[in-house]
């Protein structure tokens, strides 16, 4: 399985349905908490072609964006594929 990192904050609702999806496929990820750290902030932002908002989901090399892309992956069945580096 490819490893996930998601960037997030305490506060975004967004956050927590990207991370209760990852957790309902039983996928481990590393949360990286962004609020309150601009330096993880700019990583981030870099990471992700300039967007600004949280969540940002990477799997493996590939940057998924945020929540809507996430579920919009996990329901056109192409998301287990993604985590499995197929």
């Amino acid at each position: 399985m490819q490893p996930v990192e998601i960037y997030t904050s305490p506060l975004c609702g967004f956050c927590h349905m990207a991370k209760r999806l990852l957790t309902q496929k039983g996928v481990n990820f590393t949360e990286i908490n962004v609020l309150g750290d601009p330096q993880m902030k700019q990583e981030m932002m870099q990471r992700a072609n300039g967007r600004h908002t949280v969540p940002q989901v990477f799997v493996g090399k590939t940057h998924v964006g945020g929540n809507d892309e996430l579920q919009a992956l996990e329901r056109a069945g192409k998301l287990d594929t993604l985590l499995a580096g197929a």
